[in-house]
């Protein structure tokens, strides 16, 4: 499981960014999309000018740290997984004559996930419980008029569960569709 201290970190530092939020013209005020590559929805509200929460829940590849060689096979577990996310580029996409529908825009955010796979074995051995990480990733959105959605971002983080914690890759890839949206950024 995820240390509370870590969760505890984690809220303090939303509940600080949304009380300093002060909403601009730049990010969606809320927009729920479908993600088909990891099956899920996705919920990405505005907290500020430039910043977002971004919340998943569904399936996901991910690494299982359980195994041997980490790297030779991956999972594909329920998960659920957040990012608050800075947008560091709208101005200059926007100077570029460029669209910021859905948070078109490059992006650096702390990111957490919890994984809940079924019981299974590793090495003869029964494994359970849940597992995560915390760490740090950068990335790209870019959204279009027809509501298709592309997402990508990597970085690093470290694992903990039942399991002597290390840090390991971090990478997200996400296509689908914005379903719903509450607009805000300057339009289509």
């Amino acid at each position: 499981m995820i240390p509370q201290r870590i969760l505890l970190n984690l809220l303090l530092l939303l509940t600080a960014a949304q009380a300093m939020a002060q909403f601009g013209k730049n990010c969606e005020l809320r927009q729920f999309k479908v993600n088909l590559l990891n099956p899920g929805l996705e919920y990405e509200m505005a907290l500020g000018v430039n910043t977002t929460l971004d919340i998943k829940a569904g399936l996901q590849v991910a690494l299982d740290p359980l195994l041997p060689d980490v790297y030779k096979e991956f999972g594909f577990f329920p998960a659920v997984a957040a990012q608050y996310r800075y947008y560091y580029n709208f101005e200059a996409r926007q100077r570029n004559r460029r669209t910021i529908y859905g948070n078109s825009a490059n992006y650096i955010a702390p990111a957490v996930a919890a994984f809940f796979p079924d019981t299974r074995t590793i090495n003869d051995e029964v494994v359970k419980g849940a597992f995560g990480y915390a760490g740090v990733v950068t990335g790209i959105q870019r959204s279009y008029n027809s509501g298709f959605n592309f997402s990508f971002d990597a970085g690093a983080a470290y694992y903990l569960g039942n399991f002597e914690g290390a840090i390991y890759p971090v990478v997200n890839v996400g296509i689908g569709w914005i379903f719903s949206e509450k607009r805000w950024c300057v339009g289509r």
